[in-house]
């Protein structure tokens, strides 16, 4: 039970962590003039990711690739499958935008090619992981999006649905000191890297005490916490029907786990697919390849009965793991 309570402990450092970075960052970035989408796109998305970052980091520097694993797969079937799903039962999300129409298949091409990094160990006979070359490959990926996004939003697409709801969800007010806001950034780092040491002990104490891998407890104990700042983003996007924002989180953040928290990870130490691990891949390939009919056959929405098969699908699946795989 202590652990449990040190894995929601160290969540909730990480959360407050998260928010006072984006908070100190994202006035500062407009202090100096950074337009308010690019704000949303870069600062934004990193600290919505941050904690998931810092999580794995220390995991994989202190020899937990399972739990590091495990937290960013995780993550990205949690936002695909309880975040969009509870944001779609309470609101129906409509996509106006080309960009988010865009990034969905992009999401789905990454999801692919990080399944076939780890297929590469089956195939050449060795235990699967995400290695340090794999990494790199990602980081260059990660490197080409954020070019063609800031390229297209500041120079072609202003009129986006996508770069309306961020100006306006991101306007930043100038009264707080710029010593003030440094002071968010250095305390919310320092919030990050004590959470993160705290969620790393904790789960691992508590994945011996219930006998179980790491990776399940990254999976659908760190993962959803860690998921929490997408979720309340994205439920409160829908409620203002801001849907182009809701779904522009979620899709965001899978892109920023899958090209930045997971190859990072991976340069600090291999990341080693656990057992049931090339399964959770596939599952995260199927609900981003579900998107692809979903909004661009069904008149790009995602009304109350697909979020509710998504919610379905998504505790369906993490019953079946912990009982059949563990």
């Amino acid at each position: 039970m202590l652990a449990f309570l040190g894995i929601v402990l160290g969540i909730a450092l990480l959360i407050a962590g998260g928010f006072a970075l984006v908070a100190g960052a994202s006035r500062i970035a407009s202090k100096y003039g950074v337009p308010p989408m690019i704000v949303g796109l870069t600062v934004v998305g990193f600290g919505t990711s941050a904690p998931e970052l810092v999580v794995n980091i220390l995991g994989a520097i202190t020899g937990q690739t399972e739990l590091a694993f495990g937290n960013v797969i995780g993550s990205n079937i949690a936002n695909l499958g309880l975040v969009l799903g509870a944001a779609a039962v309470i609101q129906t999300i409509d996509i106006r935008g080309k960009i988010i129409q865009r990034e969905i298949p992009l999401l789905l091409l990454i999801t692919t090619i990080i399944t076939v990094m780890a297929l590469d160990g089956v195939f050449e006979n060795r235990a699967p992981r995400i290695g340090q070359s794999d990494a790199i490959v990602l980081l260059l990926l990660f490197a080409i999006f954020i070019y063609i996004t800031v390229q297209d939003v500041v120079l072609a697409n202003r009129d986006d649905a996508l770069f309306t709801s961020v100006v306006q969800s991101n306007i930043v007010s100038d009264k707080p000191q710029l010593g003030y806001n440094w002071l968010l950034v250095t305390g919310g780092l320092a919030l990050l890297f004590i959470g993160g040491h705290v969620t790393v002990k904790a789960s691992v104490d508590f994945a011996t005490q219930l006998g179980v891998s790491t990776a399940v407890i990254g999976l659908f104990v760190v993962a959803i916490g860690t998921s929490m700042p997408e979720l309340v983003t994205s439920i409160i996007a829908a409620v203002r029907k801001e849907s182009d924002l809701a779904i522009g989180n979620i899709i965001g953040s899978n892109i920023f786990n899958s090209l930045i928290v997971l190859p990072a990870s991976a340069l600090a130490a291999p990341v080693m697919i656990p057992r049931g691990g090339l399964l959770d891949l596939m599952v995260s390939w199927v609900f981003a390849a579900v998107l692809i009919p979903i909004f661009f056959l069904r008149h790009a929405r995602v009304g109350r009965p697909s979020g509710i098969i998504l919610l379905v699908a998504y505790f369906g699946y993490a019953v079946y793991r912990m009982k059949a795989i563990g």
